[in-house]
């Protein structure tokens, strides 16, 4: 799982310092991940909170989890505002992500069952409710695909535009990012990685859903006439595109992706950032496949070793996304494949680095996840100190 996220990782420093993602050569391998790696991130999240929780065997929540939690979302909140000013030119997701993990918190208390019916029509319902909510909110046309600073605790409208922007129109807002983390939680609760055959399972199931997700939306917007009512939306509510050569992702790249509230055949696409229900799918089969084949590779012998560092740097993910948050904006570096190499180089080295010189004060911990362990700790002890008799949350 480490392994995987690592993988995530990288995929982000390749949208965000490495070359454009075209179909040729050694470009096909950024096409496949365009736009996966948030999706693919926020997938392993939600995986990790289940197993945190018992996976397979749920338990309930230890004492002082929702203090935890509360201090857990606070702390990468500031953070994601604060690497946010930095002006680096990412859409910083940590901010989001102490929204998800605000909204997981209940979710990891119901039943496996309702949690898997919860799971699987949250692909569909977010995007839905996002495109339908849209035009009350000032989103129908235009506006979409931002992300919070500093403004969101500085004053009372830049706290409404922050909500606004955390759970409708942001880049990775809760509404269609969270039906990731409730489908990795899902995942949690029924596959068990120590199994043999977990790999196998995880591998099909992931390759079915990207070829679903994929080719259903192909099949809606040629066959199904998807495509000419999307140019026909252009036409009315966005004149600008119509002399780009593709009118449709002309808009969607206008908002970062996310997809306007003027034709339901919007929520036919399955490109990247377009947050519908066919890219959620798709992104979710190949962040499956990908665990698989981490699984896999754990599982032999000879490919184990070439998994260690990738794991390290899984491990240490909040801070090598900081820094390469950092990096950027001091260095501005030229986007291509010397940068991409240069950071994954890097990242590898520096966290092979901590790890071996930290063994044993800070295990398995990044310096970021180990003073949010630390204030998480704090936190929860404190509750168990004042309440000593209080009951499990």
């Amino acid at each position: 799982m480490d392994a995987a996220r690592a993988v995530a990782v990288f995929a982000m420093f390749a949208a965000h310092i490495g070359p454009p993602a075209r179909p040729e050569g050694a470009g096909h391998l950024l096409v496949a991940f365009d736009g996966r790696a948030p999706a693919v991130f926020t997938l392993i999240a939600g995986l990790s909170l289940s197993l945190s929780r018992g996976g397979t065997r749920p338990r309930p929540a230890a004492r002082g989890a929702r203090r935890g939690t509360l201090v857990r979302c606070a702390a990468l909140a500031a953070l994601g505002l604060a690497l946010a000013e930095l002006r680096s030119g990412i859409a910083v997701i940590l901010a989001f992500f102490a929204v998800y993990f605000l909204a997981a918190e209940p979710l990891a208390r119901l039943r496996t069952r309702n949690l898997l019916v919860g799971a699987a029509v949250s692909p569909v319902l977010g995007p839905v409710l996002s495109y339908v909510l849209g035009p009350y909110f000032g989103h129908r046309v235009s506006g979409r695909g931002r992300y919070p600073g500093f403004e969101a605790v500085t004053s009372l409208p830049g706290f409404r535009d922050a909500l606004d922007t955390l759970l409708l129109s942001g880049a990775y807002p809760w509404l269609t990012y969270f039906p990731y983390v409730a489908m990795g939680m899902a995942l949690g609760r029924v596959v068990d990685l120590r199994r043999p055959g977990t790999a196998v399972r995880l591998i099909g199931w992931g390759a079915l859903a990207a070829l679903a997700g994929h080719g259903l939306s192909a099949l809606a917007l040629g066959p199904g006439g998807g495509r000419e009512a999307l140019l026909r939306a252009v036409a009315d509510s966005h004149p600008f595109a119509l002399s780009a050569p593709d009118p449709v992702q002309a808009v969607l790249a206008a908002q970062a992706g996310a997809i306007p509230s003027t034709s339901w055949a919007w929520l036919l696409v399955d490109g990247p950032y377009s947050q519908t229900p066919f890219e959620t799918v798709a992104n979710t089969g190949a962040g499956v496949l990908l665990l698989g084949l981490a699984v896999a590779a754990a599982r032999s012998g000879p490919l184990r070793p070439l998994l260690r560092p990738l794991a390290t740097v899984g491990t240490m993910g909040l801070s090598v996304y900081a820094v390469h948050v950092l990096a950027r904006a001091e260095l501005r570096p030229q986007h291509g494949w010397v940068a991409l190499g240069a950071f994954c180089l890097v990242s590898l080295a520096a966290c092979a680095l901590w790890a071996r010189v930290f063994r044993g004060r800070a295990p398995g911990r990044g310096p970021l996840e180990w003073a949010l362990h630390v204030l998480v700790r704090a936190a929860t002890s404190r509750r168990g100190a004042s309440r000593p008799g209080g009951t499990k949350a």
